[in-house]
């Protein structure tokens, strides 16, 4: 990632960003030239061409920074809805096991909240608000280590195939027995 926040500039470069752009506003209304004003600020001249046609349309409030772009796409409030149906467990929203998986939660996200998340979008809402994978605190009661010992011992190593093969072979995919 680029930034310490994982994807967004820090409030003091925003800032400084934002004092950029509205000086190059101050210059666009005394009639400066493009090219002067990106050289002056040290910037593109795309970048002061597109600020200038915000400008236009919108004035020096145009020219101001939106914020963050990283802002959490769920509100509090949504998400305290989302954990009250994921307190009700799967089952309850119609899956089959007890288990929550990353497509389950944006799919019930999907249902109640109607937003459309990317599963890693999923997996960074569910960090930030202290939730994480489970893993079992211990083995099965009814696990059976002998039975394990045993498929290890003698069902594996036909099941395992070796990767390379007896003899000489090549690299040439037209040609595998070539030399």
């Amino acid at each position: 990632m680029r930034y310490p926040e994982g994807g967004g500039l820090t409030a003091e470069r925003r800032a400084l960003r934002e004092r950029i752009r509205l000086q190059a506003g101050e210059r666009f209304a005394a009639g400066e030239r493009t090219a002067v004003i990106a050289k002056d600020l040290r910037v593109s001249v795309r970048s002061v061409e597109r600020w200038r046609r915000a400008w236009r349309e919108g004035g020096m409030e145009a020219l101001r920074s939106a914020g963050p772009a990283n802002s959490p796409t769920v509100a509090d409030t949504q998400f305290a809805v989302l954990e009250e149906e994921l307190g009700k467990g799967p089952s309850a929203h119609g899956f089959d096991d007890e288990r929550w998986t990353l497509a389950r939660v944006q799919t019930v996200i999907r249902r109640r909240l109607r937003l459309s998340l990317s599963v890693a979008t999923v997996w960074r809402l569910l960090k930030r608000h202290g939730w994480s994978w489970q893993a079992p605190a211990r083995r099965a009661l009814e696990r059976d280590e002998h039975a394990v010992k045993l498929w290890k011992k003698e069902v594996w190593p036909q099941v395992k195939v070796s990767r390379r093969r007896p003899g000489r072979g090549s690299s040439s995919r037209t040609r595998p027995d070539s030399r």
